[in-house]
């Protein structure tokens, strides 16, 4: 018997129509591009970088690139907004994949994810040697070795051992109209 798990997603109300036409939902290109306007290149660097790390545990379909961000409680899935719906989804176990929240917003906003205490200390007066940010160090080309470090830290987001917050988010790959149990506008 597989291993289900109930789980939350807010999207736009068009998901509906993607859902009644293909049966299934993914993320495309264009709606991050939409919705994240001109920070929409940010974002893509970040999911480049997720699909390949996150690829490696949870093989996403052939035609899929970005992850769709699910709660994993319903007291922590996001309220409804007008022209949204909000999704109750039971999904195997095995198509989702989580992570700590904060890790991943370090990701999101180009910073390193540090092993522990002494390793954030450290990595914060190498930093300050530099009269520099992580964001700085990532986004110039003057710091190439920092920039690959704080990529490097970004494969920690898996290590369970690694915990800079309690609150835990999800990713699956598609929806399939067959997980949802009950859709909210």
């Amino acid at each position: 018997m597989k291993n289900n798990v109930k789980i939350w997603t807010k999207q736009h109300e068009n998901i509906l129509k993607d859902l009644e036409t293909n049966g299934r939902y993914i993320v495309k290109k264009e709606y991050i591009v939409n919705k994240m306007e001109d920070h929409a290149s940010l974002y893509l660097d970040v999911y480049n970088w997720y699909y390949q790390a996150a690829s490696k545990l949870v093989q996403p379909p052939a035609d899929v690139k970005y992850p769709i961000w699910v709660s994993l409680t319903e007291e922590d899935k996001i309220v409804n907004s007008p022209g949204n719906v909000q999704l109750e989804i039971l999904v195997e176990q095995a198509q989702l994949l989580t992570m700590d929240i904060d890790k991943w917003g370090r990701i999101v906003n180009y910073m390193y994810i540090p092993a522990d205490a002494q390793d954030e200390k450290e990595h914060e007066a190498l930093l300050r040697r530099y009269g520099i940010d992580d964001c700085t160090a990532y986004m110039k080309p003057f710091y190439p070795n920092i920039k690959q470090k704080i990529i490097k830290s970004w494969d920690r987001l898996f290590d369970e051992s690694i915990i800079l917050s309690e609150v835990r988010v999800g990713t699956i790959w598609e929806l399939k109209q067959e997980w949802i149990v009950s859709i909210t506008k």
